[in-house]
């Protein structure tokens, strides 16, 4: 059953035009990969999708479970199924990871958490993450390192759960082993209801998720779309083979 589809989309940050046309298609149960060159458009495509506020488009078509959601505020997107973890997930004094986290999944659900049970499932996601269970009590992300602010992306995906989870440049920076536990959390996640898009510009972490297509973008397109070995000729020759 389809989730997104991306129609002839495109769009501006500012007066410069990104997107350039841009059809996607994923449907539960998929893996899909989004490669290409530093500004060809893939953050954008992910702002896009969660109508961040600083992107606009100008044409095109954005439905999600066959809903246009384009003209939808980024809360009511999120409520829709979709979640987003960030390049760089930004730090929030003030509020610990247990209750941003309670707090969000009664959002996105629209009732009351059941706290015990609540508290079990986090619990058993952390270790599952190898997260230290006292980051729990912490300020989100306040003095994290850029591998448990990842980490911390990640167990907000597993607490709240969606239909679509957007993973953006995920894998950056990241050691060998935190990205492993990444794809390990991205593997807990995934099942026959849901999907995954990844966007990177690196292929470590597509070493150890099962992935069904990696769309190759350029210039606010995508260019080529291929299974999992298109991500390795990409390794070895890089984009210049691709550009018209």
């Amino acid at each position: 059953m389809e989730l997104l589809e991306i129609k002839d989309l495109y769009a501006k940050a500012g007066e410069k035009e990104i997107l350039k046309g841009l059809n996607l298609k994923i449907n539960k149960g998929e893996v899909h990969v989004i490669m290409g060159p530093n500004g060809a458009g893939k953050s954008t495509l992910a702002n896009i999708i969660l109508h961040n506020p600083q992107y606009k488009v100008t044409s095109g078509e954005i439905k999600f479970e066959g809903e246009s959601i384009q003209n939808l505020k980024t809360d009511e997107i999120a409520k829709k199924g979709i979640f987003m973890s960030f390049q760089t997930p930004e730090e929030v004094p003030g509020i610990s990871v247990t209750n941003f986290l309670k707090a969000a999944k009664s959002a996105r659900s629209n009732e009351p958490v059941k706290i015990f049970a609540f508290k079990k499932e986090l619990e058993e996601n952390m270790e599952k993450l190898n997260m230290n269970p006292s980051y729990s009590t912490r300020d989100l992300n306040v003095g994290f390192s850029g591998g448990e602010k990842k980490k911390n992306e990640i167990l907000q995906m597993l607490t709240l759960n969606p239909k679509l989870a957007i993973l953006d440049e995920t894998d950056s920076g990241l050691d060998v082993d935190a990205i492993k536990t990444v794809s390990q959390g991205i593997s807990m996640y995934k099942n026959d209801d849901n999907a995954v898009l990844i966007i990177t510009h690196g292929t470590k972490i597509l070493q150890e998720i099962k992935v069904d297509f990696v769309h190759i973008l350029v210039d606010g397109k995508i260019i080529k779309t291929g299974d999992s070995s298109l991500a390795n000729i990409i390794e070895k020759e890089g984009y210049e083979s691709f550009r018209n």
